[in-house]
C-alpha cells in the first residue's frame, strides 16, 4: 500500500500543531499535537539514551494514559517494537508471554511498579519508571534526526488473550495503522472535528486502535481515562463531550440499566460495538433512545477494523456486522459468488498483520496458501452483501448428527423478556453425542425459571438446538475485550 510513511505524530503537529490531541480526565491536562510530537521526540532520544535501538522489543506496563501514545510514537521515530503487557496478568504469567520475543526492557507505571520489578528480576531486565525515567526524558527536551517509516516493519506486539492457547505476538505495523484509520474512518464519518474517549486496555486492539489511534492520525482529540469507569465516561456523554464512542456489548448492557440512561443525547453520537456482536434487545432499546449501535467485526490480526454496520441498516439489517471496508476483501471458504451457504470468512488487504513474531508455524497455518487470512469464524452473505457471523468454528458442536452454533442459539435465547446476556457451549451426551449447556445472566430483579426457560426455547428452535441444561450465573469469565471465556465455563458444569 505505501513504501514509506511519514513520522506519524511529526506529521500530524506540523498540520494541526496547537490543535488538542488528548485530554486527561484524571488531572485536566491539555496535550496538543506539538507537544506529543516534542514529548515522543525527548522519549526517542532517551531511549537511545539507555542503549535501545532499532527492532529492540521494550515491554510497557501501564494503565491508560498519554505517556502510553508518546511512546508508541516514540518507538515509531527509533524502530523499537512496543510490547504492551496485560496489567491484570502477574509476573509469572508475564514471563511467559515475554519470553519468545526476547525484551530489552520494561518500562511501568506507579501502580503495577512491583509486578514489573517481579517480571525485571525474573527475564534479568531494566526497568523504567514512566513518572520518574520518562517524564524525565520528556523535561530534557532531546531530539532524534526524522526517519522515514518503513510501513512494514513491526511498530508494535499485541498478545493473544490466549483462551484457546498459547498467546502469540501479533505484529502490528505502520502500514495496518493507517489502513485501519481509512477503515473505519470511512464507516464511521469520523473528521478531525471528532472527540472521542479512550478507557480500553492499551494491551488490546481496541484500547490503541478503537478509535484513539485512528482519529489521531485524522486530527480529533480523544479524553483519557485510566480504566473503564462507567460514572466517568456516562457523565462525558451527558456533557456532550464524545461525539464518538466504541465499546463492547458488556458496555452497552451496563449503560441500559442506569435509570438516567434517557438523559444522554444518545441522537448525536455515532455509537460503535465490537468484540462480540450486540444483542437484538439491546440494539433496539438504544433505538429507541435514539442511538444507532453499530456491530462491527475485527480481530487483532485484522487491524483491527473490517467490518461495520452502516447507520441507514442498523435496525434493518439486525445480527449483521455490515460489509467490508474500503480496504479489506472478504471471501468465504467453498462458497461461491452469489451462493448464500456460510462459509469461514477469510480476508486480505493492507489491514492485515504479516504474522506472528518469532512464530513461523503460527503464521503458516493462519493463511491460505493463496494469501488469505483465516479467521476461524463462520459466516454468510445476503442478498445485499451484509455479513452475518454465524460463529468460531472451534465452537460449533454435532447434536445427532445436526451442526450447532451457539452464537444462533445465543441470539435466540438473549430476545427472552427476563435474560440480560447468554453463553452457550457444548457437553457430552451419551445419546447424542453432545447437547448444549446455557448459562444465563437474569436481568436485575427478574425471575427466571429453567424449565419454564426450556419449554420457551422448543417454541422458537429446533429441538436438537434446544440447550440441555440451564445454569443461571451472575457473570460470566471475561478478557479484557468483554468476550466470554467460553472454556472456563466448563468448570462450572456438573
Amino acid at each position: 500500500m505505501f513504501s514509506t510513511i511519514p513520522d506519524m505524530a511529526a506529521k500530524r503537529a506540523e498540520i494541526s500543531p496547537n490543535a488538542p490531541a488528548f485530554i486527561e480526565l484524571e488531572s485536566g491536562r491539555h496535550w496538543s499535537f506539538g507537544q506529543i510530537s516534542n514529548a515522543a521526540n525527548a522519549v526517542a532520544a532517551g531511549l537511545r539514551g539507555a542503549g535501545l535501538s532499532h527492532g529492540d522489543r521494550i515491554a510497557i506496563l501501564c494503565l491508560n494514559r498519554v505517556e502510553f501514545f508518546i511512546m508508541l510514537f516514540a518507538c515509531q521515530k527509533t524502530g523499537i517494537i512496543l510490547c504492551p503487557l496485560n496489567w491484570r496478568q502477574p509476573a509469572l504469567e508475564l514471563m511467559e508471554v515475554l519470553a519468545p520475543v526476547e525484551a530489552s526492557a520494561i518500562i511501568h507505571d506507579d501502580t503495577h511498579a512491583t509486578v514489573a520489578h517481579d517480571l525485571a528480576r525474573a527475564c534479568k531486565l531494566p526497568t523504567f519508571d514512566i513518572l520518574a525515567d520518562v517524564a524525565a526524558w520528556i523535561g530534557a527536551g532531546g531530539s532524534v534526526p526524522a526517519i522515514e517509516v518503513d510501513p512494514d516493519h513491526p511498530w508494535y506486539l499485541l498478545f493473544t488473550s490466549g483462551t484457546t492457547g498459547k498467546p502469540k505476538a501479533v505484529i502490528q505495523t505502520a502500514g495496518m495503522a493507517w489502513a485501519n484509520a481509512v477503515n473505519i474512518s470511512q464507516a464511521t464519518r469520523m473528521t478531525a472535528d471528532d472527540r472521542s474517549v479512550n478507557f480500553l486496555p492499551l494491551f488490546h486492539t481496541a484500547g490503541i486502535n478503537l478509535y484513539t489511534l485512528p482519529l489521531f492520525l485524522l486530527g480529533g482529540c480523544s479524553t483519557i481515562l485510566p480504566k473503564f469507569e462507567p460514572d466517568a465516561i456516562f457523565t462525558l456523554l451527558k456533557r456532550g463531550a464524545i461525539t464518538q464512542f466504541f465499546g463492547v456489548p458488556a458496555i452497552y448492557q451496563a449503560f441500559s440499566l442506569l435509570p438516567d440512561v434517557h438523559t444522554v443525547d444518545w441522537n448525536a453520537l455515532r455509537c460503535g460495538c465490537g468484540g462480540a456482536p450486540l444483542p437484538e434487545p439491546l440494539i433496539r432499546f438504544f433505538a429507541k433512545h435514539g442511538a444507532k449501535v453499530l456491530n462491527g467485526f475485527g480481530m487483532t490480526e485484522t487491524g483491527p477494523t473490517v467490518f461495520l454496520m452502516d447507520p441507514e441498516n442498523a435496525e434493518h439489517k439486525i445480527g449483521s456486522v455490515g460489509k467490508a471496508q474500503m480496504l479489506t476483501d472478504i471471501r468465504l471458504e467453498g462458497v461461491q459468488t452469489g451462493e448464500r451457504a456460510a462459509g469461514e470468512i477469510q480476508l486480505r488487504g493492507p489491514n492485515i498483520t504479516p504474522g506472528y513474531y518469532r512464530n513461523e508455524n503460527a503464521t503458516r497455518d493462519v493463511f491460505t496458501d493463496d494469501g488469505w487470512l483465516r479467521t476461524g469464524d463462520v459466516g454468510r452473505l445476503d442478498e445485499d452483501g451484509y455479513l452475518f457471523v454465524i460463529d468460531r468454528i472451534k465452537d460449533m458442536y454435532i447434536s445427532g448428527g445436526e451442526n450447532v452454533y451457539p452464537a444462533e442459539v445465543e441470539r435466540v435465547l438473549n430476545e427472552h423478556a427476563n435474560v440480560l446476556e447468554t453463553a452457550v457451549i457444548s457437553m457430552p451426551d451419551a445419546k447424542w453425542g453432545e447437547v448444549g449447556a446455557a448459562f444465563i445472566i437474569p436481568r436485575p430483579g427478574a425471575m427466571l425459571d429453567p424449565v419454564e426457560f426450556r419449554s420457551w426455547c422448543r417454541e422458537r428452535m429446533a429441538a436438537y438446538k434446544v440447550p440441555a441444561k440451564v445454569t443461571l450465573v451472575e457473570d460470566f469469565p471475561r478478557t479484557a475485550a468483554g468476550k466470554v471465556r467460553k472454556p472456563e465455563l466448563r468448570t462450572l458444569l456438573s
